[in-house]
């Protein structure tokens, strides 16, 4: 594969920065439309996850599906 030029690498840095597709907050996510499970955790453990998942360089979301296989794993 050629490398890109100067100049394609700026148009396409300057497209994807202009078009961005940003996940539109008001609708639900994927287990809310399907399952109609919307969960919302309290402040404090939202902030230990946030803080847990800064720390090792991932998401809350990783850190939640890991904690939630762990105990599924358990519990059969």
């Amino acid at each position: 594969m050629a490398d890109m030029t100067d100049e394609e690498a700026e148009y396409w840095d300057n497209y994807f920065t202009e078009n961005t597709v940003m996940p539109d907050l008001g609708k639900p996510g994927y287990f809310a439309r399907k399952y109609g499970m919307t969960v919302k955790l309290d402040p404090e453990t939202t902030g230990k996850i946030a803080d847990w998942a800064e720390a090792e360089h991932r998401t809350p979301a990783q850190i939640i599906g890991e904690l939630v296989r762990k105990e599924l794993k358990a519990a059969m």
